[in-house]
């Protein structure tokens, strides 16, 4: 089965989490490959439909998985092959985007949501699926902490809180994790911007708990890394994230009030040992390999149907 993965390159790569589910795809046997879109706005998109087309005649998939509902519009420009079309989380969230993202809904032969919330906002009665991204468990897996720090030079007694994003990223919303980190006395808030993946798991090994604020969240990844590390989790209700940590000792779930983010925090500092966050994991069907199988099932109705 030959899938293209049309998807956005703005930020100078791919997105890791589109990128490991395309390897988990191909390590169950699919032949995919990639088209990346340069360009912002809509406009920016639509001017690579003659790129597009010119891989659709070069690679002739029989399928088309698009990530986000304006990587979708692109690909519904032709009408050949069907498309698939995964909505992340702000492109149902942000009300500008939204409008084009239905559209899109309207063309695809399948939509594909992250999280519970999104569903619920798109209403759509048939042809789609609740399936969040998959965690790829081998990588993201429990290792000794102070091994972790060496390995990230970190100091092996300071306590260390990851923060779920860049401080300059807005949607994270780095203020209000900077004002909870303040009232605690000896905690150093790390800053998640240019580390390489093996590091980011190295991190969630290293630090004492993660920490997540953001305004608006699809099915956030690193949630979900952090659980298969183990790692206890501070977090405001963003996207799935409360069914995601639903139940795990260690993992909390906060307001937006800073002083109720850092009693949380203390709590999860409190706790100081591994959660049971990745059998969670990996019972709720959320590790790469079962995601890739649902995926795949998905496009081997279509493509049956198409023929």
């Amino acid at each position: 089965m030959r899938v293209l993965i049309v998807c956005s390159k703005n930020s100078g790569k791919i997105a890791p989490f589109i990128q490991e589910q395309a390897e988990s795809l191909v390590r169950i046997g699919l032949d995919v490959d990639y088209f990346t879109i340069e360009g912002k706005g809509l406009k920016g998109y639509l001017k690579n439909k003659k790129r597009l087309m010119d891989k659709i005649r070069l690679f002739q998939p029989q399928l088309i998985h698009a990530h986000y509902g304006l990587s979708g519009l692109l690909a519904n420009l032709q009408r050949q092959v069907p498309v698939v079309t995964t909505y992340h989380g702000s492109d149902i969230n942000h009300p500008k985007v939204y409008p084009l993202s239905r559209l899109n809904m309207t063309l695809s032969a399948y939509n594909i949501f992250v999280s519970q919330k999104n569903v619920d906002k798109a209403g759509l009665k048939k042809g789609s699926a609740l399936i969040p991204c998959g965690v790829d468990i081998h990588f993201f897996s429990p290792m000794d902490k102070q091994e972790a720090r060496k390995q990230l030079n970190l100091m092996p007694d300071k306590r260390y809180v990851l923060f779920a994003g860049s401080f300059s990223n807005k949607v994270k919303n780095s203020g209000l994790a900077k004002e909870a980190v303040k009232q605690l006395e000896g905690v150093k808030l790390l800053e998640l911007k240019g580390y390489t993946r093996q590091q980011v798991a190295q991190l969630m090994n290293a630090v004492d708990a993660v920490l997540m604020t953001s305004f608006t969240e699809g099915s956030p990844q690193f949630i979900k890394e952090a659980m298969a590390c183990n790692c206890p989790v501070v977090s405001v209700p963003v996207g799935d994230v409360p069914e995601v940590i639903e139940g795990v000792e260690g993992c909390y779930l906060t307001t937006y009030d800073a002083s109720d983010v850092a009693a949380k925090l203390q709590q999860a500092l409190a706790f100081g040992q591994h959660t049971e966050g990745r059998p969670v994991i990996i019972k709720r069907g959320l590790d790469a390999e079962k995601v890739a199988a649902q995926i795949r099932d998905i496009y081997q109705s279509l493509i049956t149907t198409n023929h």
